[in-house]
Formats: structure tokens, C-alpha cells, sequence
């Protein structure tokens, strides 16, 4: 979940995510200095799908929902061993992508009224964001210091649903693949 400034964020918004713990000791003061969604409360992840369902529409039913598109996937492994970027943006490249991808598609085929990423890129690449919004040289500072921390291999066996309060992110329910 990325927006350009720390105020981007709206009380309301969800998303989808697949949490990484096991990449936080390799990228968590990074993403604290050069994350808006670090600051706000989301913790290292892969994004599934953001925006999500706006609050309101998260009841029972739209949980069960969930909890059925994504427990139909298997768990997985991902390996994150060298770094991607957008224009201003850093990023782990996880390793294989395609269950991140098979996720991104089974709940935007569910609702599709939430393209990925609002629908602003053709292709969805799936990703673990570490800075936005910086120079090439801060962004080839912080790959250097990741290179002697990587890899990082993490066991994916859950997405989080995380909805924004107006002011941090804060996980709302968590669904298990299985």
C-alpha cells in the first residue's frame, strides 16, 4: 500500500496484504525513514490488493467472502534476494511472484469494482515497497546497505486485512491459506 506523502491515506481505505516479518530486520529503518505506509502502521509486505472495500462494506458476509477466495490458495514460500525499482521507488522482488500474482487476481475477479492499485498500471508487480518518492542516489544508498542483508526467505500462510482509522493502518481480520 504506497501513497506519495504520509497524508495520502484515508479513514475507510482496506487492503490486502501478505505480511513479511521475516524481512523487517533488513528493512524496517529504511522503511521507517523513507515509507509513508511504514509510518503509518503497515508493516514489510506484499501488497494483494489495495485499495480494497471501503470499511462500511466490510460485515460479516464480505469477511466470509474473503476468508473463502483466499483460503482456496495453498501456503508458499518467497525468497527476496535482490531489489527492483519503479521511478522513486525501491523494492524487494519476491521470488517466485506468481502465488502473490494468483492472490492480486482471485479477489480482483471477486470484486472487480477494486482493480489493483486503483487500476493505474497495466501489470501488477508484486513487490515488498522499502523507499518511495527518492533520488536514484538514496535509493542506490539503501540497495547497498540491503545487498549484505539479503536474502530473505519468508513462509506465506495468511493475507491481512488492514483498513486505515484516519490516522494508522491497523489490522482488521487475518485470512489463512490453505
Amino acid at each position: 500500500m504506497a501513497r506519495g506523502d504520509s497524508g495520502g491515506f484515508q479513514a475507510g481505505q482496506s487492503g490486502l496484504v501478505v505480511r513479511v516479518p521475516e524481512a523487517e530486520p533488513a528493512v524496517r529503518a529504511w522503511r521507517e525513514r523513507l515509507d509513508p505506509s511504514a509510518r503509518a502502521g503497515v508493516p514489510a509486505h506484499v501488497t494483494v490488493l489495495f485499495p480494497f472495500l471501503e470499511e462500511s462494506r466490510i460485515d460479516n458476509a464480505a469477511l466470509a467472502a474473503i476468508g473463502e477466495v483466499i483460503g482456496r490458495h495453498r501456503p508458499f514460500e518467497a525468497r527476496f534476494e535482490h531489489c527492483g525499482r519503479f521511478p522513486g521507488i525501491l523494492y524487494l522482488v519476491p521470488e517466485p511472484d506468481l502465488p502473490f500474482r494468483r492472490l492480486t487476481e482471485a479477489v480482483s475477479d471477486r470484486w472487480p469494482e477494486n482493480p489493483p492499485f486503483g487500476g493505474q498500471f497495466d501489470e501488477v508487480v508484486p513487490h515488498l515497497t522499502i523507499a518511495q518518492g527518492q533520488e536514484d542516489a538514496v535509493l542506490d544508498e539503501v540497495e547497498a546497505d540491503l545487498r549484505g542483508r539479503l536474502p530473505v526467505t519468508a513462509r506465506v500462510s495468511s493475507v491481512d486485512l488492514m483498513v486505515h482509522d484516519g490516522a494508522r493502518w491497523h489490522q482488521r481480520a487475518s485470512f489463512a491459506l490453505r
